[in-house]
């Protein structure tokens, strides 16, 4: 079958490593179920991936892509859930046999792939499979971050860090139809103008005070943004991390953590019952995710290279 490997991890040229091209056929073990991938689409994980970072050197090559929505062998459509662990009754995401689609078991940038049954969420037919292969990482990440690890309420204020990155986006369109005020950040005058246009009530460049402090922050962007997003916060408020995509290393500032009694929340991908709630939301609200733009899987080459450029707003979806 056709499918977009990692084949090396090369942490300066990433994509030295990436091949497409014939790769085996999946063979699922017993409780697993194959899906005819229809439509994938990249996050910032598969860069990593080939750059080695959260990657055993012991498990290249390996299919990349974590999302899909696709069909079934008896016929159903279908989302694919990416995490991969035993919930054994709690949270998946604390599973200490957590891993992500493509981590330890061959990803979805091919024809097919082998996932537990557990995995797949009904696709509604109000969704196209591009749109429902947005939903698994990004736009799952995003509506944990904003409902379960904030725990944010309608009518109360979120600041959304860096404008364009496939988490913000999804968390401006969630947060906008969730009723919350949204205020984003970009150092690009277009990026901020494109999330006006999604629907957040205010932009303003990187770094700029805000009129009015938030409840909480969604942090992606690290060193460069950390600072701001708690200086943002009303006393109390919590800054919720996914991610850190400037550098992992900020200043703590730990005096305003304690005297303002900020809560710092960290927030990893999101289980499947969030995912499914998420994909109910959509189809309720007719809100939809962003997408940058669609090209065949045999394209994967160019889309990773739109991917490592940052010239994106919305996501970049692959279809077979």
């Amino acid at each position: 079958m056709f499918a977009i490997t990692a084949t090396a991890a090369t942490p300066d040229d990433p994509l030295a490593g990436l091949h497409l091209g014939d790769h085996p056929e999946p063979s699922p073990p017993p409780g697993w179920e194959l899906v005819d991938v229809r439509a994938a689409t990249l996050n910032h994980h598969d860069l990593w991936t080939l750059r080695g970072v959260g990657i055993d050197p012991s498990r290249l090559p390996i299919v990349l892509g974590c999302d899909a929505a696709g069909v079934t062998s008896d016929g159903r459509e279908v989302v694919v859930h990416a995490v991969v662990a035993d919930p054994d009754g709690i949270d998946e995401t604390l599973s200490r046999d957590f891993s992500i689609l493509s981590e330890r078991y061959d990803g979805t940038f091919a024809d097919r792939v082998a996932v537990p049954a557990r995995n797949l969420v009904p696709k509604p037919a109000a969704l196209s499979f591009e749109e429902a292969a947005c939903l698994p990482t990004a736009w799952l990440t995003a509506y944990r971050m904003l409902f379960t690890r904030g725990e944010l309420r309608p009518g109360q204020r979120v600041l959304i860090q860096g404008a364009g990155g496939g988490v913000a986006t999804a968390a401006i369109l969630l947060g906008r139809a969730a009723g919350l005020h949204v205020t984003v950040t970009s150092r690009d005058e277009d990026r901020l103008a494109r999330a006006l246009e999604l629907g957040a009530h205010v932009g303003v460049l990187a770094g700029e005070r805000l009129s009015d402090r938030v409840d909480a922050v969604m942090e992606t962007v690290g060193e460069a943004t950390w600072s701001h997003s708690l200086r943002a916060l009303e006393p109390g408020g919590t800054v919720v991390v996914s991610g850190a995509t400037s550098g992992m290393n900020p200043p703590a500032d730990l005096a305003r953590v304690f005297y303002r009694q900020l809560k710092v929340v960290g927030s990893t991908m999101g289980t499947r019952d969030e995912l499914a709630t998420l994909v109910r939301f959509l189809a309720a609200t007719g809100v939809r995710p962003l997408i940058d733009e669609v090209l065949p899987m045999e394209r994967g080459r160019e889309a990773f290279e739109r991917m490592r450029s940052g010239e994106l707003f919305g996501k970049l979806v692959l279809t077979r």
